[in-house]
């Protein structure tokens, strides 16, 4: 069963939650996400579909935008307040199951108030949430998928699995991204990068040793003595070398 369970109201940000599902698949493979539309076949009961999904998923993802209390309902109650509305099936489903339920706000729609939530989802209100602008959505969801991968050591894996870790980092042996070492040519020298202009400093690693930075003038980094060339009309002297 999926891991990952994209909730969603329609007319809401359905478009968003097909984006999310889209690249958290790309990350972790499609068996491991669970959209309605995409997850349940043709001919399939979707009731029995979406509670099986759910009562078995680790995390779900609550897409909520700015129409979310609002969009669904009838006159002046919400569709959250009808106790068959599905989307609010399954947060409860979610939450009832221990399942790790994370808000996601899109395009600054506003966070979650207990007090414009039925009592069932009160909780809600108060689950850490995460933002996604569409301006800014591959690094978002970059971001999100890194938060899921420290999460849960079974998506650490999957995302290996599915290439992840080549393009985010290797992963160690505990599922946890990790910077890599050196660059493809197998350096892996611990320097940092120099811009100063008119200076000295060390390479240290696998290259070590003294750098010059645009130099003016003689340069001398060993032992013993460096001359100036001496001109009569400069008067030029010996200077002592490094000591």
């Amino acid at each position: 069963m999926p891991l990952i369970f994209v909730n969603y109201r329609t007319n809401d940000e359905e478009a968003t939650a097909t984006l999310v599902d889209r690249e958290l698949s790309r990350i972790f493979g499609e068996e491991n996400v669970f959209r309605a539309s995409k997850s349940i076949r043709p001919g399939s009961r979707y009731p029995q579909e979406l509670l099986k999904a759910v009562r078995r998923t680790s995390v779900l993802l609550v897409v909520i935008g700015h129409r979310w209390l609002e969009a669904g309902g009838t006159g002046t109650r919400g569709a959250l307040e009808d106790e068959n509305d599905w989307t609010r099936r399954e947060i409860e489903e979610a939450l009832e199951n221990g399942a790790v339920v994370i808000p996601l706000l899109v395009a600054g729609a506003r966070r979650l108030r207990s007090e414009d939530l039925p009592v069932a989802l009160g909780d809600l209100a108060d689950c850490q949430y995460r933002r996604l602008d569409h301006r800014n959505a591959a690094a978002d969801l970059g971001r999100l998928a890194d938060d899921l991968i420290a999460l849960l050591p079974e998506l650490a894996t999957a995302a290996r699995n599915h290439g992840h870790g080549d393009d985010h980092g290797d992963m160690d042996g505990n599922g946890t991204a990790r910077a890599r070492e050196g660059s493809r040519t197998g350096s892996r020298a611990g320097a940092v990068s120099h811009r100063r202009r008119g200076g000295m400093g060390n390479l240290n690693g696998d290259f070590s040793g003294t750098f010059v930075s645009d130099p003016r003038g003689p340069v001398h980094t060993g032992s013993g003595h460096l001359y100036a060339e001496q001109r009569p009309d400069r008067g030029g002297r010996p200077v002592d070398g490094a000591r």
